[in-house]
């Protein structure tokens, strides 16, 4: 995600095949045009987080983002992405249609709905992604991706209704805001802000699991910090893979460093495209077992199972 018409070119210039931009919250917007932010009594009740949010949106909001939409689009013939996180449904359709209009060539749909109402069961959440969906989809000609997270009680069922509600890809998954505490000054403060390696395999087994159950597109997300972590979610069945905290790390030049490690790895395995490897460990139906539960069953018990060579 990138914040400047300048980072936009000179992930460009590295070698990215496309861009997708910071997303812009529901609050910025509302700032901007002088509406009530969302979810009053909990601004209310934290006027820190009031202030933050009107000295944040009073800094960038959708004049500042269309205009960065306007300006990557001159600026670069890679695909520019958008992406949005908004609370109400009318938002979400709002300024997707904006979006669209500015030139973007696709929209991602950060959702992230907060279970705070314990009265709320779990399908009234999944209902209103899906609900999402629609009502942007009825809005916009371009390819919708849906950002989602991992705590659904089904996400294969979950996967397939965004698909059918009109979503084009799924980016799995979104990384959440972890809180911790400073014991010192008795404060919340926040940790991990950028992912670490570790973190793949949890999009890893469900990229895995769903390549070969959608049609659509699946983006891999979260923990993908070189070109081992990529061909990996390729091999699992990606179509796409995103990279973020690597690149705050070490620069998006870093980027023309993973082409050139994949393009070597290729050229060892005798792979001349990606596609010629593209969801190969999911050609053997045993591997099935090994997403779901065989490679735990080994972990705990000891046990040796051999692994599938290709």
């Amino acid at each position: 995600m990138t914040d400047s018409v300048a980072n936009v070119k000179r992930i460009a210039e590295a070698g990215a095949g496309a861009v997708v931009l910071k997303s812009l919250y529901e609050e910025q917007i509302l700032v901007e045009t002088n509406q009530k932010v969302g979810k009053t009594e909990m601004y209310k009740s934290y006027p820190e987080a009031m202030e933050f949010v009107h000295t944040f949106s009073g800094e960038e909001g959708i004049r500042s983002y269309l205009e960065l939409i306007r300006g990557c689009k001159k600026s670069v013939r890679i695909p520019i992405i958008a992406s949005i996180n908004c609370f109400s449904l009318n938002k979400w359709v709002d300024f997707s249609e904006e979006i669209e209009e500015a030139g973007a060539d696709g929209l991602e749909l950060n959702i992230s709905i907060f279970p705070e109402d314990e009265q709320r069961e779990s399908a009234a959440i999944e209902n209103e992604y899906y609900k999402i969906v629609k009502s942007v989809k009825e809005i916009v000609e371009i390819p919708i991706a849906v950002k989602m997270n991992s705590y659904f009680t089904n996400i294969k069922l979950v996967a397939k209704k965004i698909e059918e509600s009109g979503a084009s890809a799924l980016v799995l998954f979104n990384r959440y805001y972890r809180p911790d505490i400073d014991i010192d000054y008795l404060h919340m403060i926040t940790r991990d802000t950028l992912s670490g390696p570790g973190e793949i395999t949890q999009s890893l087994r469900w990229v895995g699991l769903l390549s070969k159950k959608l049609k659509c597109d699946l983006v891999a997300s979260t923990g993908i910090h070189d070109a081992t972590g990529i061909i990996k979610q390729i091999l699992a069945g990606a179509t796409a893979v995103q990279i973020c905290s690597i690149l705050y790390e070490n620069g998006v030049e870093y980027i023309s460093e993973i082409i050139s490690e994949m393009n070597a790895w290729m050229y060892r395995k005798g792979f001349k495209s990606i596609e010629d490897f593209r969801g190969l460990i999911n050609k053997d139906p045993r591997n099935t077992l090994s997403w779901e539960r065989i490679h735990f069953m080994k972990k705990t018990s000891g046990n040796i199972i051999k692994p599938i060579s290709y």
